[in-house]
């Protein structure tokens, strides 16, 4: 067994969840106990958290590697011959204002991370650091190197760091693997007795073809969906959309119901299409309120999480995160198969070329490798297109600092264009400059207009008042002394980087394999 010695960058490495399981996930690999490791973040309280947990598990499992921990980015990304972006710009801070401003004006988000007036917002924040990261991995790192896009909106940075970083990047979800257990359980299998092709875009990727034992099963799966009790309890969104396209969505129920027009328009309907057993199935904030009690809890604990067995490296013990996998591909030529978010490029014929698609393929020596799909069925190309419209106008909007192409992605998006009108869409957008403006260096012309503009309307009275402040289904954030009373749940919530892993319509079945 040769050894391999390359270097992998992990920027935005605070995040206790992504980097010590990605990180676990890398190291378990054999031919990897040399490979160079390095941490960057801009937080040096939660690097050093971070650092010191990971650390500590590399020299349990008597690994001589030690890490290189780094508030300086291009020290981090020198030499690098991977590169895993998992960095969320704002933090929680911007996150609380990309949920609450938009309620005001009757936006009602589960999450906020990939679509709608949250994930627009989000993609401006992102772009104007990935501007430095691309260069900054074009100019030091090493030749050819692959940057692994964990950050979300996924589909929007990827497509940026492609387009106008010049740098090879690939976006990593575990979306198709979490809906690829639920499918399993529905029709009464393990995960890895049934074969699928999931074809689309990020969050919203179509199973196309169900097999068991190359019986094709989609012809059944609606039925099995909506005979198990829990799932047809948390997963109205998506049966209906099933019912309605004839093919499952990769997402959850809060996830898809943001992305189209017709769950979350009406308040005194939200709660219809939701389940509040877990905040995945359409709690308003859900995500923000998992993160935020997360945070809260590994800030608080983490003396205690010093005290636990370190993790330990073991084949058996990976996820099911793609970027460990791939790496091991490309470095021994050993197969990956998965779904993977690349420039279209003529895979799925009836969605734009230069787009962003979530697609099957396979990895080797020679990279990732993408058959041709053919077209998607027209219904689900329909749903997937208004999104692509939506992304392609905010990646242009943050990448030229464009106040109306990012007004226009939001009156395209099919949430937010559902519940206001125009007007009310240019002063929530205005808002959001303001209230989001440390972040969003790009944008620090426009800003001082949109300062000058609210000034205007606030003393001629004209503002918009808000529509709504609480969402239709929106739960408390526990604070840490109530999380304490169930220590072991907050402690997962905290770990894992999949917070909705354990809902229970998909924990029963979640393995790993090949």
């Amino acid at each position: 067994m040769q050894m391999k010695k390359f270097k992998v960058a992990f920027i935005g490495a605070g995040s206790i969840g992504f980097t010590r399981g990605l990180l676990a996930d890398l190291l378990s690999v054999p031919e990897f106990r040399e490979i160079e490791v390095a941490f960057m973040d801009i937080n040096p309280r939660n690097l050093d958290m971070v650092y010191q947990l990971c650390q500590r598990d590399i020299e349990a499992n008597g690994l001589n590697i030690r890490i290189q921990a780094t508030l300086d980015r291009r020290e981090a990304l020198a030499g690098a011959k991977y590169v895993i972006d998992c960095a969320r710009i704002g933090l929680l801070d911007a996150f609380e204002l990309d949920v609450n401003i938009p309620l005001k004006y009757g936006v009602d988000q589960c999450v906020g991370d990939t679509l709608c007036a949250g994930g627009i917002m989000y993609a401006q924040r992102d772009i104007a650091m990935l501007e430095g990261m691309c260069r900054d991995i074009r100019e030091v790192a090493a030749p050819g190197c692959m940057l692994l896009n964990y950050t979300n909106p996924n589909a929007m940075v990827t497509w940026y760091c492609n387009k106008y970083g010049k740098v090879p990047t690939v976006g990593l979800c575990h979306g198709v693997q979490g809906g690829h257990a639920l499918i399993a359980r529905a029709l009464g299998y393990k995960q890895e007795e049934i074969d699928i092709v999931c074809a689309g875009i990020n969050h919203m990727t179509w199973y196309l073809s169900v097999k068991h034992n190359g019986e094709e099963l989609n012809g059944k799966l609606l039925d099995a969906l909506m005979a198990d009790p829990e799932i047809a309890k948390t997963e109205k969104v998506r049966i209906d959309m099933m019912k309605r396209f004839g093919y499952f969505s990769t997402e959850s129920n809060g996830h898809l119901s943001e992305y189209v027009a017709w769950y979350r328009k009406r308040p005194d309907e939200i709660r219809k299409w939701i389940d509040l057993g877990c905040w995945i199935n359409g709690e308003t904030g859900g995500y923000l309120r998992v993160c935020t009690e997360g945070r809260n809890w590994f800030e608080t604990d983490f003396p205690n999480w010093l005290r636990e067995p370190p993790k330990t490296y073991a084949s058996d013990k990976r996820s099911q995160e793609h970027g460990s996998w791939i790496i091991e591909s490309i470095e021994t030529g050993r197969v990956y198969r998965g779904h993977f978010n690349v420039v279209n490029n003529g895979y799925i014929t009836n969605l734009p070329d230069d787009c962003i698609v979530e697609v099957p393929g396979f990895v080797d020596t020679f990279g990732i490798n993408i058959p041709v799909l053919g077209d998607l069925p027209l219904g689900c190309a329909a749903c997937c297109q208004s999104n692509i419209t939506v992304q392609r106008l905010a990646v242009e909007a943050a990448a030229h600092a464009d106040i109306n192409l990012l007004r226009q992605a939001m009156m395209m998006d099919p949430l937010v264009g559902a519940v206001c009108n125009t007007e009310e869409i240019w002063q929530m957008v205005d808002e959001m400059l303001i209230a989001q403006a440390e972040w969003l260096p790009q944008y620090a012309e426009e800003i001082e207009r949109a300062r000058a503009r609210w000034a205007k309307a606030e003393a001629d009275g004209t503002l918009i008042p808000p529509i709504v402040t609480e969402g239709a289904a929106r739960l408390h954030t526990k604070t840490v002394e109530e999380m304490a009373a169930d220590r072991e749940a907050a402690r997962r919530n905290a770990a894992e980087a999949d917070k909705a892993k354990d809902r229970p319509a998909e924990k029963k079945i979640y393995t790993t394999g090949r």
